[in-house]
């Protein structure tokens, strides 16, 4: 707006109908003059929302969205997810219920993935590039404005596991948190992001101020060192200690805890000895911490099974007794390929 010769809080009008009133175009942006307007269409500008060219419902109420990526005709994944997967629970972020009690948007910050974890869906699409902050953060404006979401009103929890590792693509994931929290409204304490262990991108994470800063979540899925370069071959790049090394220069809010997300793979990581190195691998971490269960999610062309149920109580009940808060995530929209580890665009049902 200033390099149109327009005054500075003309730019926080039109952030506003962007990112507030969700317009659809230019037209609509009645705070703004009808010259002003004609100006800006005159020029070539458009503004709206991404599309949602496919939606696979499941029937436990979750939806997984195809959404367009502009100009290049791709598609990116996000998932729906009303009253959450659990994920959070015991984060330090808890609050009473609100209207349908809370929900979960799980976004993508990558068209594909170069991490290549052997048990993940997305590994098989490989890295085709970089999502700009706009698109991540469209994907989110999206799905709010589908649901009809009272930002400040409704509960709504926004998680970066979708495709794609974050840390990758560092200065985009975060200039789009910056857009949801200072345009949109969004909290940060509401968002967290997963990453499988990228160092660099946890220290320049470490350093980001507390208002824009999303809760941390570490994809660790092995107990130890040989199981987890096994598994995800980024370890062999940095493994677990030099991980924790710069997970304890974050500096966390009163309550919060990062968590370690593990993804259970029958009869590979889900063995009892398994649950106990966990358990003494956080306790002495020092850190503030909860870990995350993840029954594997199956999908096609990747061999590995889903461990029994009482494998993963077992192991949940080890990390108790040792004294280490451990929650099971909730497997939301399996039937659709929504749940974690299976975003791949896949348009069968």
């Amino acid at each position: 707006m200033v390099e149109m010769g327009e005054p500075p809080w003309r730019g926080r009008q039109l952030a506003y109908a962007l990112y507030h009133q969700w317009i659809e175009d230019l037209t609509s942006v009645t705070t703004l003059p009808g010259h002003l307007r004609s100006r800006l269409a005159g020029e070539g500008w458009q503004v709206g929302l991404p599309k949602i060219s496919q939606i696979f419902r499941s029937h436990d109420g979750t939806e997984r969205y195809l959404v367009e990526s502009q100009p290049r005709q791709e598609t990116v994944e996000a998932v729906w997810m009303p009253e959450g997967d659990d994920g959070e629970t015991g984060d330090g972020s808890e609050d009473e219920a609100k209207p349908w009690h809370r929900a979960t948007i799980c976004v993508s910050s990558q068209v594909g993935c170069a991490v290549n974890c052997s048990f993940c869906l997305t590994a098989k699409l490989g890295l085709q590039r970089n999502l700009s902050a706009g698109e991540i953060a469209g994907q989110v404006i999206a799905v709010l404005a589908r649901h009809a979401v009272e930002v400040g009103r409704d509960r709504v929890n926004l998680v970066f596991m979708g495709m794609g590792e974050p840390f990758l693509n560092y200065d985009n994931f975060m200039a789009a948190v910056r857009l949801l929290v200072k345009e949109a409204g969004l909290s940060p304490q509401r968002m967290t992001v997963s990453t499988s262990g990228i160092v660099p991108g946890i220290e320049r994470f470490a350093a980001e101020p507390q208002e824009v800063r999303p809760k941390l979540a570490i994809s660790l899925n092995a107990s130890n060192n040989a199981v987890r370069s096994e598994v995800m071959p980024i370890n062999r790049k940095w493994p677990i200690e030099a991980i924790v090394d710069a997970v304890r220069e974050i500096k966390l809010r009163p309550r919060e805890r990062l968590t370690f997300e593990y993804v259970l793979l029958g009869g590979v990581t889900d063995r009892p000895e398994q649950a106990a190195e966990v358990a003494r691998l956080v306790r002495r971490s020092g850190l503030p911490a909860k870990v995350n269960l993840i029954a594997w999610n199956p999908g096609p062309g990747i061999e590995y099974s889903t461990p029994e149920t009482g494998a993963v109580e077992a192991f949940r009940q080890t990390l108790i007794d040792a004294g280490v808060p451990a929650y099971v995530r909730r497997p939301r929209g399996r039937d659709i390929y929504a749940a974690c580890g299976q975003l791949k665009r896949t348009v069968e049902q």
